[in-house]
């Protein structure tokens, strides 16, 4: 698995993890990130159980596990965190596991003996130094109905999870970044036209992130975008038609 620092300032730094030349074709590319400053770290959306191995191997590589003293799963999929029981064997006991509080009796399935600390619909915040809190970021129906984005300020990085999420073939890859916005939109769009059920849900997280100072968005799934491809993507997204599939529910 591929590991690359998309930030680094003393000892703040950002880590995203994926692109594993040996993942399965069956299994969907995820990103995972961790955050670290001041010796402590956050683990966000640490993947499923069939990618476990090679994720703690590439972890481990970089920073010591006791040093993640939380994780935070965006939402309730597999793909998200179906690895929980096994992070906690090998994580500090008093590790903090963040997920919205829609979700824990779900997510429950995955480890019932894992101790959850519910989101609040609002959000909240993680904090992870003395100088440094990460805001949780209400991010509703984009795609689940109990869903949440991360941002660092300091850094101007959101992790976004689905949105702006591609799904980019192996052989087209040339590196972490989306390097041709325009060339990147068939990559992302499929995916957004159907899992994004809400154009209310979309457009009042378009009003709370352009508030915000967004240098990069990280989703779970594909490439970043960074500088102007942030904006771009906003653009881009607030007039695309989403929901499909309801068509198939209607009658005519």
């Amino acid at each position: 698995m591929l590991c690359q620092t998309i930030y680094r300032e003393g000892d703040h730094r950002w880590l995203a993890f994926g692109q594993d030349p040996d993942r399965p074709d069956n299994i969907v590319d995820t990103n995972q990130y961790v955050v670290e400053a001041g010796g402590d770290a956050v683990l966000i959306d640490p993947g499923g159980i069939e990618i476990f191995p090679a994720m703690l191997g590439a972890l481990s590589a970089k920073l010591p596990i006791d040093s993640i003293r939380h994780i935070m799963l965006s939402h309730q999929d597999p793909d998200i965190g179906s690895s929980l029981p096994l992070w906690r064997e090998v994580c500090r006991d008093d590790v903090q596991i963040h997920i919205s509080w829609l979700w824990t009796s779900f997510v429950s399935h995955f480890d019932g003996e894992a101790t959850l600390t519910p989101v609040p619909d609002p959000g909240g915040e993680i904090r992870l130094s003395k100088t440094l809190s990460l805001e949780i970021v209400p991010a509703h129906f984009l795609h689940s109905p109990g869903n949440f984005h991360l941002f660092d300020p300091r850094a101007g990085i959101l992790f976004s999870a689905d949105v702006a999420a591609s799904l980019v073939p192996r052989g087209v890859r040339g590196g972490l970044f989306v390097e041709d916005f325009s060339a990147h939109i068939p990559y992302m769009e499929p995916w957004h036209r159907r899992a994004m059920g809400s154009e209310r849900a979309r457009d009042a997280w378009l009003s709370r992130v352009a508030r915000l100072d967004i240098r990069i968005l990280a989703p779970q799934h594909g490439l970043l975008l960074r500088g102007d491809d942030v904006k771009r993507f906003y653009d881009w997204f607030g007039t695309l038609r989403i929901g499909e599939g309801i068509e198939a529910v209607r009658q005519e």
